[in-house]
């Protein structure tokens, strides 16, 4: 522990929290079902006003299991979810885990190339994916069986006026949508066979729950393994950390994508434990949004700053009254003072920053939900929670009190590693449960976490990390381009835009939309360079490594 600190965070808790949470012994699967005989009848999700309670929802995963073990899912297999926010994520979430498999989220937009890596890397043969992408799916290596959902089938018809869609536009959306590709399995099929028989073994508290990717300092992302007391776990901190919560009666808005750590854990699994009402979006889109929260409003609304600056603005501008959301959860990025300012002149309620990572389930640290909080820090550590800050070349030593230095983290929600690479565990976990989280932090004497810098040289845009080299490899292959360095440079949203900084051939003429098209081919749209320099050399290091932090350097200088 570094000197100095012992905990004195605690102190500054809301009052309620304690330092210390009983953790649950129970996996996932037990969370889900204690949540249906709790709240049976009351509304679990909402999806364009259509409503499904709990109890539907139990009755939902039973049947998906069970179609699920027919196309032979067993315990431990890992099990592809290429799905944006739908009821039929959650029942899948859950089915795969009652079968005692492993869920592996995707994100639906990921290009053919992206998602090949990942699929090759843990091994799925069964997906359940968003139709629209099912044929992409079903060309990718060792999968034998897609699952096709079709998301209209969830909305009430009368519901698509809300989308402003002309009737024929609606009607060509939905004969779209709807005509799965050859060789996959309509998701409603899958469900034709009766619920699962209880007999079937679920799955231990200790067991693989979920592998999430997660980008690296170096190479291709890295797929995080979640056990269930991992999930669990993070879910229960988040319950402790804000006693004013009403089990049972809360709306959670799911804006953020559940296949991404942050979505997973506030939405999926946080919201189905205190038996919330989840409102779901397939996209986050402003008038969706507006138009779901004049009927119900949100109470509780995790999110990142660009989403809470865009809905405030909305919001004030129409009329449209949010103060019925008393809490707000940012995380991702850095929450600029003037959204943290005009979300609470538009609600009334509080907006506090956290941190986490897809490695800690995610949430590891977050800002006191009152007065004790402190804007421009992330916070201070969840309840069973410890940090460390250390010298980043080596981590065996401590760094005093206000210097800079590496963010440890312990406690019940670090993940167990990462799937299939041991050496790169071993690097990130140290004795003592330890995680190197790669982010240079300052910690104060009374425990709040600031962050400063970041080892890793990921770039955060929109809540999505985009890893550089990545983006790197695409632009290389540009005619003309020699090398390329990709930084982000920060937005006033406290976002970060991605921008690539080119070599290029002796007369070659290389413009941003040569660029941009090359990438659209094998990156995610929010993966793409916004803008691109040319210049005559990049600064490298003396074994002629690209030195990313000065070529951003000089960006933001110059």
């Amino acid at each position: 522990m570094t000197a100095g600190l012992e905990r004195t965070w605690v102190a500054h808790y809301a009052e309620g929290v304690p330092a210390e949470i009983a953790l649950p012994r129970e996996s996932l699967v037990d969370l889900l079902d204690r949540a249906v005989a709790s709240y049976g009848p009351r509304p679990a999700l909402e999806f364009f006003g259509a409503e499904v309670t709990y109890t539907e929802l139990g009755r939902r995963v039973g049947l998906a299991a069970e179609g699920l073990r027919r196309l032979g899912v067993r315990a431990s297999d890992r099990v592809a979810l290429v799905l944006p926010n739908c009821p039929d994520h959650i029942v899948a979430f859950y089915a795969v885990l009652r079968l005692g498999a492993v869920v592996v989220e995707h994100n639906p937009l990921y290009t053919a190339t992206e998602m090949a890596h990942q699929f090759e890397d843990h091994g799925a043969r069964v997906a359940v994916v968003w139709d629209k992408v099912a044929g992409t799916v079903a060309a990718l290596p060792g999968v034998e069986h897609v699952v096709a959902v079709d998301l209209t089938a969830s909305m009430p018809w009368t519901k698509r006026l809300a989308l402003r869609l002309p009737v024929r536009r609606a009607r060509e959306l939905r004969s779209r949508l709807t005509a799965p590709s050859t060789g996959t399995t309509p998701w409603s099929d899958l469900l034709a066979h009766g619920r699962l028989d209880p007999a079937v073994p679920g799955p231990g508290v200790d067991d693989l729950a979920a592998i999430q990717y997660t980008s690296g300092t170096t190479g291709r992302p890295k797929g995080a393994m979640l056990s269930h007391s991992n999930l669990v776990a993070n879910a229960a901190q988040g319950r402790a950390w804000v006693p004013g919560m009403r089990p049972g009666q809360e709306v959670v808005y799911a804006v953020l994508p559940m296949f991404h750590a942050y979505g997973l854990t506030l939405c999926l699994t946080f919201a189905m434990s205190m038996g919330a009402r989840l409102v779901l979006f397939p996209t986050f889109d402003v008038d969706l949004v507006l138009t779901a929260a004049e009927k119900h409003p949100p109470t509780f609304l995790p999110a990142v700053p660009p989403i809470y600056q865009r809905l405030a603005t909305a919001a004030r501008d129409r009329g449209v009254d949010l103060t019925a959301t008393r809490f707000a959860i940012s995380g991702a990025m850095a929450l600029p003072r003037e959204t943290l300012e005009l979300w609470e002149q538009v609600t009334g309620g509080l907006l506090v920053e956290g941190y986490g990572l897809t490695e800690t389930s995610p949430v590891a640290i977050g800002n006191p939900i009152g007065r004790e909080r402190r804007p421009g820090a992330v916070g201070v550590p969840f309840p069973s929670t410890d940090i460390r800050v250390v010298d980043p070349e080596d981590p065996t030593r401590d760094r005093p009190v206000g210097e800079r230095g590496e963010l440890l983290v312990r406690g019940p929600q670090v993940f167990g590693g990462y799937w299939g690479r041991p050496e790169e565990t071993a690097a990130a976990l140290l004795d003592g449960g330890w995680f190197r989280t790669g982010d240079i932090v300052v910690v104060d004497p009374d425990g709040f976490v600031s962050v400063v810098d970041r080892i890793k040289e990921v770039i955060i845009t929109g809540g999505f990390n985009v890893m550089p080299s990545e983006v790197e490899a695409v632009v290389r292959t540009v005619p003309g381009v020699t090398d390329a360095a990709v930084v982000g440079l920060p937005k006033a949203d406290g976002s970060e835009e991605v921008v690539a900084v080119v070599t290029t051939e002796t007369g070659a003429e290389v413009d941003i939309e040569a660029v941009q098209a090359r990438c659209r081919g094998d990156l995610a749209a929010y993966k793409v360079p916004r803008r691109v320099f040319v210049v005559d050399e990049l600064p490298r290091s003396q074994i002629g490594k690209v030195l990313r932090k000065q070529v951003r350097d000089s960006l933001v200088s110059g």
